[in-house]
C-alpha cells in the first residue's frame, strides 16, 4: 500500500472515530421561538417523571414549560417578568421534596425576584412571593438553588454589587414551607472593598463541599485578585485546606484561604476559577494569570505538605488583556481537572486562538502533557448556525437533573448575538430564534 492510500485510510479511520464520539439525537421537540438578541441563562430541569424549562420567550417574557417524559410538547405558563438587556438575569429552578416547584432570575444589584407554585407540580399555580427571610433581598445577583448535606434545598445570592457584595445562604423548611438562614453571617464578606465570585460548593469524592472564589475590587473585572479555596462537612462549619477552622465571614484577610496571592491586574478573572480534583482525591483548584512575561497562561494548584503549591500548565503565546465592566465575551474558558473512566486524568479548555479540546494532565506535575480524545459530544451539525443574521452563536444549557434512564441527556438549544457588556442594541436585530430541547444518547453520529 503506497503513502497516499495509507494517508486515506487513516483520515478514514479518523473519521470514523469521530463519528462514533458523538452523542446520537434521540428525540427534538421544539419548544418556543426565543428572545435572541443577547445571551441569557435557561434552565432545563428533569424531575422523576417530569421536565421543566425556564426561559425568554420572543418578547422577552420569563416562561415556564413542562412535559411528562413521554409527551412531545411542553405546556408554557408566562410570569410577570420581562429581561432587559442584561445578562446576569438568568433563570434558575427547583424542586422541592413535596413536588413546589421554586424559580428565581432576572436580578442584576435588583430586589428578590422569587416564585414557588401553590401547588405540586402544577407551573400554572406560580406566585409570587415577595420576601424569603426579608433582610438583604434588596440587591440581589447569581440566584442558585441546590441540594445540601442532608438534601436539605438551599439558595443562594450575592447581595449587593460587584466589588461590594455579600454571599448570602437559605435553608428551607419543608415543614414550615417557608426559607430562613442557613448561617446567622455572610458565608463571605467583601467588607464595603470587594466582593467574591464563587465557584462551588461542590462535593467532592472525599465527601466535603468544596468552594473557590476570586476576589474583586470594583466592577472593572481586571480588579479580580486572590483565587481563594476553603471546605466544609456540612456548609456551616468551614475550614482552610489544611484542616484549620475558619471563622465566618470569611475575608480577604482570613488566615489560609488565599491559593495563589496573584494581584489585581494580574490576569485572573472571575468564572475562570474552578474546582477539580485527582486520582488520589486531592483538590485542584484552576484559574489564568499572567506570567513573567505578561502572557495568559493556565495554572493548577494542589495543596501538597500544607500549602498550596502552583503549577503552571499551559504554554501560550499571547495575552488576554480583558477590562471593564458589564458582561464581557469571554476568549478563554478552563476547566477543572477529572478523573477518565480510564484513570487519566483530563482538563478541558476553550482559547479563541488556540482552539478547544482536552488535555491530558501529568498528575505529578499537573502539566499538560498532550490532547486526550473528547469523548462523547454532540454532533457538529447542531453547532451550526441556523439564523442568516450577521454575529449570531448557538447557546446551550444542560439539564440540572437526574440523567434520564438509558442513559438519556438532556440539553436545550438556542441562537442569539453575542454579549454586549449589557448595553442596549440598535437595530435591526435577529428574528427569535427556537428553543429546542435535545435528547440524546451515546451512540454513532451522522
Amino acid at each position: 500500500m503506497n503513502r497516499i492510500a495509507v494517508f486515506v485510510l487513516v483520515l478514514a479511520l479518523a473519521q470514523v472515530a469521530v463519528r462514533a464520539a458523538e452523542l446520537e439525537v434521540e428525540r427534538t421537540i421544539d419548544i418556543a421561538p426565543v428572545w435572541a438578541g443577547h445571551p441569557v441563562g435557561f434552565h432545563v430541569l428533569t424531575d422523576r417523571d417530569r421536565q421543566y424549562v425556564a426561559f425568554y420567550d420572543a418578547d422577552r417574557r420569563m416562561t415556564v414549560g413542562v412535559r411528562t417524559l413521554d409527551a412531545d410538547r411542553f405546556q408554557l405558563v408566562r410570569l410577570p417578568e420581562k429581561v432587559g438587556w442584561d445578562t446576569h438575569n438568568y433563570v434558575r429552578m427547583a424542586v422541592d421534596d413535596d413536588g413546589y416547584v421554586h424559580l428565581s432570575g432576572n436580578m442584576h444589584c435588583a430586589p428578590l425576584k422569587y416564585f414557588r407554585t401553590a401547588r405540586p407540580h402544577d407551573i400554572t399555580a406560580f406566585e409570587r412571593v415577595n420576601r424569603m427571610v426579608g433582610a438583604e433581598e434588596k440587591r440581589v445577583t447569581y440566584p442558585q438553588f441546590f441540594r445540601g448535606p442532608a438534601n436539605e434545598l438551599i439558595f443562594t445570592y450575592r447581595d449587593g454589587g460587584s466589588g461590594n457584595g455579600n454571599q448570602i445562604y437559605n435553608v428551607y423548611d419543608h415543614k414550615k414551607q417557608a426559607w430562613g438562614r442557613m448561617l446567622d453571617v455572610p458565608l463571605t464578606d467583601g467588607q464595603g472593598r470587594m466582593n467574591a465570585y464563587l465557584h462551588g460548593p461542590v462535593r467532592g469524592p472525599d465527601g466535603y463541599f468544596h468552594l473557590c472564589w476570586v476576589w474583586r475590587d470594583t466592577p472593572d473585572c481586571a480588579t479580580n485578585h486572590d483565587p481563594s479555596y476553603a471546605r466544609s462537612k456540612d456548609l456551616r462549619h468551614w475550614e482552610t485546606a489544611a484542616g484549620e477552622p475558619v471563622r465566618l465571614p470569611m475575608t480577604v484577610e482570613t488566615p489560609g484561604l488565599i491559593v495563589d496571592p496573584v494581584p489585581a491586574g494580574g490576569g485572573v478573572i472571575n468564572g475562570n476559577v474552578v474546582l477539580g480534583f485527582d486520582a488520589k482525591r486531592r483538590v485542584i483548584v484552576s484559574y489564568h494569570k499572567f506570567d513573567a512575561g505578561g502572557k495568559t497562561q493556565m495554572y493548577n494548584a494542589r495543596l501538597e505538605g500544607g500549602r498550596w503549591r502552583v503549577y503552571r500548565a499551559a504554554d501560550w503565546d499571547d495575552r488576554w488583556d480583558f477590562r471593564g465592566g458589564g458582561s464581557i465575551g469571554f476568549e478563554i474558558r478552563i476547566g477543572g481537572v477529572r478523573v477518565t473512566s480510564a484513570g487519566e486524568l483530563v482538563q478541558s479548555y476553550r482559547h479563541a486562538r488556540h482552539g478547544s479540546g482536552l488535555f491530558l494532565v501529568d498528575e505529578a506535575t499537573l502539566k499538560h502533557v498532550g490532547r486526550a480524545p473528547r469523548g462523547l459530544s454532540r454532533p457538529k451539525r447542531l453547532a451550526k448556525v441556523e439564523s442568516a443574521f450577521p454575529g449570531m452563536a448557538v447557546r446551550w444549557a444542560g439539564d440540572s437533573g437526574s440523567p434520564g434512564a438509558g442513559g438519556i441527556e438532556y440539553a436545550l438549544r438556542w441562537e442569539t448575538l453575542p454579549q454586549n457588556r449589557d448595553r442596549p442594541r440598535k437595530p435591526p436585530l435577529p428574528e427569535p430564534s427556537m428553543l429546542r430541547l435535545y435528547a440524546f444518547r451515546p451512540g454513532a453520529g451522522r
